[in-house]
């Protein structure tokens, strides 16, 4: 494969799914039109015909373009084994960052943008949306907790996907699930847009470990970790300002449904970009194409770095290092205590932001602090933590990724914990419940920020993006347990709730502060190899 091109294995299969993709959510705006005059409301109306073809089309479409991603099933096999084809030659981890290197980082923290869109927009479309079917709140809560469930199990298919298909076939499908999915505004029922919602949460929460898992295998060792925990951070915020800014722009004017209509053109916008994202070479060569995977690594080096091979591992080391190591060896093996600590910290994470975060604006006025001052209280510390997130980078670069990763996470148990000391003290302090709050957010968007990436440096290339989606969906876990209890009432109680956090939080922090391994200034090679010893 020449250094530029990208090739697909079926590539008739592909590009035919997205056209029949493409044709089925353009069936949609016929009917859509026609209710231009009544504002774009469709809830009661009967689906026409064209529309009813279009629904067709569009599932049709993915499976179609899913096998034109899909490798051969030789390939499959060999990528299941990291044995069938250890890397043999050095990587380029030691260049300097060149054009090619800014052109994924820039085409990656788009596509994470529009992944963090998707069900960001989830807040925006539910009042118009309630108002339009006649339905409750709590019935309309229904649909983020659809896009939890779905990012949940998104997160864990896509990710052992990832390690089957290859980390770029992966996001192209995701967007190509997001094209789909924007049928979701020209549905009649409110049963529909669950449907629609939930597919759309698997696609975003695919695209979230794999996008981490391709730039820490493409990007050099010297700038893995500041630009993998500076995507998180920019793509996070790029996608909030769209969902609000597309919000501001287009609700207005053509209701809630052009919020999600707009999946189309961002979708399509990644795929089109495909020229820019790279398979790994990590994966190819672990695929046993050799040749390609010189191709990208020529690509990213200027075509001045040699590629050197590498000596054979001993069989014994071999077989210690690496054959050993299965799926079921994350939760069982070498990795196991770093992926149970991952794991639970990702889970408390999820309780905190979907759970604790989300109640604490009415939890603070039971401390005292009325409606109108909570909110400016909340707005004053987003902006007090916002700086933080050049603070994590900096750490995470300078200092130790695994450090950093401990100190967020106690810190977050701390935060907590001094809430509930303020409940339990009955405090009435607003200096102290800021602080309290500031911590809270700076830690917790510390945590997020540090955690995907390092999970994406410390599993071995064959369960790279498994392990990542793994953890991934656990934090995704943790903010359906987080809605489920708010629902129950949990997080009416406060101090209860902030000190049940805290507790596994601390054990997270415990667990990596043990096992948890340094991964900063070092090879993904050879953190296999200190995980090995």
């Amino acid at each position: 494969m020449p250094s530029r091109s990208v090739t697909f294995h079926h590539p008739i299969a592909f590009w035919s799914g997205c056209a029949c993709v493409i044709a089925g959510v353009l069936a949609h705006l016929p009917m859509l039109a026609m209710a231009a005059p009544m504002h774009y409301r469709l809830a009661g109306m009967p689906m026409d015909r064209l529309m009813l073809a279009g629904m067709a089309q569009v599932p049709l479409g993915v499976l179609l373009a899913g096998y034109g991603l899909m490798p051969r099933l030789a390939q499959m096999r060999r990528t299941l084994h990291a044995d069938a084809s250890p890397l043999p030659f050095h990587v380029a981890d030691h260049v300097p960052l060149n054009r090619e290197h800014w052109k994924l980082v820039g085409v990656l923290t788009m596509a994470l943008a529009v992944d963090v869109m998707k069900p960001a927009t989830i807040g925006f479309v539910m009042p118009g949306m309630s108002a339009e079917y006649g339905i409750s709140a709590a019935t309309g809560g229904l649909l983020a907790l659809s896009a939890l469930i779905g990012t949940t199990v998104g997160s864990v298919v896509w990710g052992r996907l990832g390690d089957l298909f290859g980390r770029r076939a992966t996001i192209l499908l995701s967007a190509l699930m997001f094209m789909g999915t924007s049928i979701c505004g020209a549905m009649p029922a409110f049963g529909w847009n669950l449907v629609m919602c939930f597919m759309m949460g698997a696609a975003a929460g695919g695209m979230l470990p794999i996008t981490f898992t391709l730039m820490a295998e493409t990007i050099p060792t010297a700038h893995r970790g500041w630009l993998l925990v500076a995507l998180g951070g920019v793509g996070t915020s790029a996608g909030y300002l769209l969902a609000s800014g597309a919000a501001t722009l287009f609700e207005p004017a053509y209701s809630w449904r052009a919020l999600w209509l707009l999946n189309l053109p961002t979708g399509a916008l990644i795929v089109l970009l495909n020229r820019y994202i790279p398979e790994s070479p990590r994966f190819l060569a672990l695929a046993g194409l050799e040749e390609q995977a010189r191709a990208v690594l020529r690509r990213f080096s200027d075509n001045q770095l040699p590629v050197r091979e590498m000596a054979p591992l001993p069989a014994a080391e071999h077989a210690h290092g690496v054959e050993r190591i299965g799926m079921r060896q994350l939760l069982r093996g070498r990795h196991a205590a770093i992926t149970w600590g991952l794991m639970v910290c990702a889970v408390a994470w999820g309780l905190a932001n979907f759970g604790f975060l989300l109640w604490l604006p009415a939890n603070l006025v039971t401390l005292g602090i009325d409606a109108k001052a909570s909110a400016a209280l909340l707005a004053r510390s987003a902006v007090l933590a916002l700086p933080g997130i050049a603070v994590v980078v900096a750490c995470y670069q300078r200092w130790s990724s695994i450090r950093t990763l401990v100190l967020f996470i106690a810190l977050t148990a701390a935060s907590l914990l001094l809430f509930f000391a303020i409940g339990w003290m009955a405090l009435r302090s607003e200096a102290l419940t800021t602080t309290s709050t500031v911590a809270l957010l700076l830690s917790i968007s510390g945590v997020i920020a540090t955690l995907i990436p390092y999970a994406a440096e410390i599993y071995p290339v064959h369960l790279r993006s498994t392990g990542s989606g793994l953890i991934a969906g656990a934090s995704k876990l943790g903010g359906i347990l987080g809605a489920l209890l708010g629902v129950l009432g949990l997080f009416e109680h406060f101090m209860l709730s902030a000190l049940l956090i805290a507790l596994p939080m601390g054990l997270a922090a415990w667990l990596l502060a043990r096992r948890g391994i340094e991964t900063r200034g070092h090879g993904l090679e050879a953190i296999q190899q200190v995980l090995s010893e």
